[in-house]
């Protein structure tokens, strides 16, 4: 009876090995596939042909190489501002009114700590204009531990870069980079001097790029930020430092973090290097940046409502929305009207704000640069002269600039006058070491609108004043742009002669 059974077993077996053979034979030859047709391809991570071993990807990034270079190229800046005694107001002052008069208050000493790259052979150095802000001495340390006295050259509080020189020959310095060539995802190394320790490179990757985080608003109304984003470590005293591509050139100053805590937390802020590389310039050149602007004013994005977005046609359109254009500016004699989306600056896109004012901040009045904008879903391209905040073409040296108590001025444009909602003022642009600086708190970018209660209107009104009191005590007036209410601080002994020391 079993051995009936032992055919039908052999039919079944060599059924089943034909129906295998058959089945691996039209397998290769693509006609079958499997179910989940829509699945993505995928492949091993290394494989072996022709006995060579082939890896997907990049070779492992390598550091050491400008690591041990741009250590060389970055320095320590330790500075020092004086004890010294400063008039403010009492607080019955503050409480009910001027006519309880002032008090004299005595500072303490200060010491502050930074970093700084060297750019050139000769001793120039670039570093943050908030190191180097009101100090009366400065010293410079170097990766040897060598250590020597340096001065600050000129600085831009708008970009907060701050240039030094110290008296040395044939020093290592870094090379400038592309900033434009950086991309997100890209190693980048910070190398400084953090919470006063030696040289320290720190590594992260790039996470975004042109960030407004309003930080240089604190020092100046003009502030330009289009800062690179990173995850490399950085901490206080990281300031000025480099932010260093693989290839060991100098792409960014480090300048911010972004802290709960003032340490780090996670991501920290540089200038690019295209900006500092234009700035540094103009301050070797001119003592001054001479910055052009396009004589616009824009929307910020993230201080809008979706429905002011979908009202604007902000939703569907690219570019940086125009809200205003300055009569008589560059931008108005182009053609450039207010509802327009400019979505280039000589060839490169911009898509948000602080991307515009990158590629603009690259240029001087006078320049010509090409703009691509949208109108009613049509594209146009202009050429727009750059203005500066006078309206003209002119070069503005420090020179130029009216020094008084040991302080730069200029008076109010146009446009600031407008801004700010006042008939007149002063602007401070420079505090430097003199009596301005000794006697009060007072900081760069205040705008004074009175002393003694009458009026200043230009720098001649503030030439006058001071020309008027004598040596007798002055009452300044004015006010911080971007922050509320007014200031006042009280100045001794103000006459000419105390008024132009360093």
């Amino acid at each position: 009876m079993k051995y009936k059974f032992i055919p039908v077993i052999l039919t079944a077996a060599l059924t089943s090995i034909l129906t295998l053979f058959i089945a691996a034979h039209y397998q290769n030859n693509s006609l079958f596939s499997f179910a989940n047709h829509n699945q993505l391809p995928v492949n091993y991570a290394s494989f072996t042909e022709g006995g060579t071993t082939l890896k997907s990807g990049m070779a492992p990034v390598d550091f050491q190489p400008a690591a041990e270079a741009s250590v060389k190229a970055v320095v320590h800046i330790k500075t020092a501002i004086k004890s010294r005694a400063v008039m403010e107001a009492s607080p019955l002052a503050q409480l009910f009114g001027d006519e309880f008069g002032q008090q004299q208050v005595m500072l303490p000493p200060q010491i502050g700590s930074g970093s700084g790259v060297v750019i050139s052979p000769d001793g120039y150095i670039v570093t943050n204009n908030h190191v180097v802000a009101g100090a009366d001495e400065m010293t410079v340390t170097f990766n040897d531990r060598y250590t020597t006295k340096a001065k600050v050259v000129a600085t831009d509080p708008s970009t907060d870069i701050a240039l030094v020189k110290v008296d040395e020959k044939n020093l290592p310095y870094m090379e400038f980079g592309n900033s434009d060539d950086v991309h997100l995802g890209q190693w980048v190394m910070a190398v400084g001097y953090p919470l006063s320790l030696d040289a320290t490179v720190t590594a992260g990757i790039v996470s975004a790029k042109a960030r407004s985080i309003g930080i240089n608003r604190t020092n100046s109304p003009n502030a330009i930020e289009a800062f690179i984003q990173t995850d490399a470590a950085v901490n206080p005293g990281n300031s000025g430092g480099a932010l260093v591509n693989t290839n060991g050139q100098l792409i960014g100053i480090n300048s911010a973090i972004a802290s709960p805590t003032g340490s780090y937390a996670g991501y920290s802020y540089a200038i690019p290097a295209n900006i500092v590389h234009k700035v540094v310039n103009d301050l070797m050149k001119y003592g001054s940046v001479q910055r052009g602007y396009l004589g616009i004013q824009f929307m910020d994005y993230k201080n809008a409502s979706p429905e002011q977005l979908s009202q604007l046609g902000i939703d569907k359109n690219d570019g940086v929305y125009v809200n205003g254009v300055a009569a008589n500016s560059g931008a108005a004699k182009a053609g450039i009207t207010k509802g327009d989306f400019i979505t280039k600056i000589n060839g490169v896109e911009t898509h948000t704000g602080p991307e515009l004012m990158e590629q603009v901040a690259r240029y001087k009045p006078g320049d010509n640069i090409s703009v691509a904008y949208v109108r009613s879903g049509k594209t146009y391209t202009t050429t727009v002269e750059l203005k500066n905040l006078d309206g003209t073409t002119s070069i503005i040296k420090e020179e130029n600039a009216v020094r008084i108590l040991g302080a730069n001025f200029r008076s109010l444009t146009g446009s600031e006058k407008s801004k700010y909602g006042v008939d007149g003022g002063v602007m401070i642009t420079e505090l430097g070491n003199g009596l301005l600086a000794k006697q009060t708190r007072i900081r760069k970018g205040f705008v004074i609108t009175n002393i003694n209660d009458e009026s200043v209107n230009s720098v001649n009104d503030l030439q006058q004043a001071i020309a008027a009191n004598g040596k007798s005590n002055l009452q300044i007036g004015g006010f911080y742009p971007g922050s509320n209410g007014m200031y006042y601080y009280g100045l001794n002994n103000a006459d000419g002669t105390a008024a132009n020391e360093q």
